[in-house]
């Protein structure tokens, strides 16, 4: 994942974008209330002996946003720019991502205040633990199901499992726990790439809206972690020219479309794009006002404020991460016409394929690849007709629809619930 400097509160955007919506479906201010606020918010300390002796500690967190439509789902990233705010912003986030993929999950996120390239596979395995132990106490099945997100992967889920059945279930395990596990303790197949396909997915039906010809298209991909490689992976296939890459350590560009494949195996034995032949370096600046029909932001949050917007010269922006278009750069990108594949959209192929994880632990029973695939790819274009049928009929841009639709659903399910006054 690139490092993108915080340039704005991530908690103030996830409230702007709220507020904006619940404007437009004329929502009243007590269910405004109920559903802006969390539900929970939970820090606790980490200590962990380091390998040197000494004793480092840590600060984590988790919220639970909203559970009106199920358990609180949710990743836990490790990150030196972890705060509760954006932990708190990214939780609400995935309350609307659930509801406009129509998955029965609400929002939850955690993470740590760490760099975890400066600790061992020994370290991160007692940080995680010891997070784990803390955060205990509001996990569960049927309660609040962690996944991988920034900097953490299948071990980290294997962990938490691991220590969650040690605290609650006697050591036998309780696989519905977490998603995004080791295929070996009950993982899925397919969930390793999920958030890249469905990102994919929505790029593809974003082309066809716009008569652009994916074969032939050039596309540029701003952090080159799981999901920005396997985006770029499925455009590479589908014959568009990647002919730009970023992570968090710089940027390469070849005019006439870099080797993804070989890239791939590049950057997994040099920990970087950098020196990958055939390719050139550019600043991070040159690579996102690149002319393409698809730019793919796959980083952090603000990768696109209003200090770069106005030099944008991409067709379509497709959010692979999470928030990284500021609401102010939001308006500059629609004011230029260009077409944007809001985040609780386009990146929720992870958490509709955790979604399915979590449905093959709980029945005991696991779907081959081809069908974790297919469901993948109806859940997402379903939901981007949704979304695009909204921004066509109530003439919104394509983030407000879709923060239209996931709200609604919330709120909905609030309302039907008697949740609120």
């Amino acid at each position: 994942m690139e490092a993108v400097p915080v340039q704005s509160n991530a908690y103030e955007m996830a409230v702007e974008n709220f507020e904006n919506a619940a404007a437009a479906l004329e929502l009243s201010q007590e269910l405004r209330v109920m559903l802006k606020n969390p539900e929970r918010i939970l820090t606790v300390s980490v200590p962990v002996r380091l390998n040197s002796g000494t004793l480092a500690l840590y600060e984590g967190f988790r919220v639970q946003h909203n559970t009106a439509r199920g358990p609180a789902k949710g990743g836990i990233r490790y990150h030196p720019s972890v705060t509760k705010e954006e932990v708190m912003a990214l939780a609400m986030w995935m309350t609307w991502k659930c509801a406009v993929v129509n998955i029965p999950f609400g929002g939850g996120k955690g993470g740590v205040t760490c760099n975890p390239k400066e600790l061992s596979e020994q370290e991160l395995e007692k940080l995680t633990r010891r997070y784990t132990a803390g955060i205990a106490p509001i996990l569960g099945p049927h309660r609040d199901i962690p996944a991988p997100d920034v900097y953490t992967n299948s071990q980290t889920m294997g962990w938490i499992m691991d220590t969650y059945s040690m605290m609650k279930a006697d050591g036998y395990p309780v696989p519905g726990v977490v998603t995004g596990k080791p295929l070996s303790v009950g993982g899925s197949l397919g969930r390793n790439e999920a958030t890249g396909a469905g990102v994919f997915h929505c790029i593809r039906a974003a082309a066809e809206h716009l008569h652009i010809r994916l074969k032939g298209s050039v596309s540029v991909v701003q952090g080159f972690g799981n999901a920005g490689a396997m985006v770029a992976g499925r455009l590479d296939t589908a014959l568009s020219r990647v002919v730009a890459v970023s992570d968090s350590k710089g940027a390469i560009y070849n005019k006439d479309g870099l080797d993804i494949s070989k890239l791939i195996l590049h950057k997994e034995q040099r920990g970087t794009v950098l020196g990958f032949r055939d390719s050139e370096p550019i600043s991070a600046e040159d690579l996102m006002s690149l002319q393409c029909d698809f730019l793919i932001p796959s980083a952090l949050e603000n990768a696109i404020t209003i200090e770069n917007a106005s030099s944008i010269r991409a067709k379509v922006v497709a959010e692979a991460a999470n928030g990284p278009v500021t609401p102010e750069a939001d308006r500059i990108l629609d004011n230029k016409g260009i077409f944007l594949i809001p985040d609780i959209l386009c990146n929720a192929g992870g958490v509709t394929v955790s979604y399915f994880e979590w449905c093959q632990n709980e029945q005991h029973y696991y779907w081959d690849e081809h069908e974790v695939e297919n469901r993948l790819e109806r859940v997402m274009s379903q939901s981007f007709r949704e979304v695009l049928s909204l921004h066509l009929d109530r003439k919104v841009s394509m983030r407000l629809a879709a923060n239209m639709l996931g709200i609604s659903r919330v709120a909905a399910s609030t309302s039907a619930r008697g949740l609120y006054p």
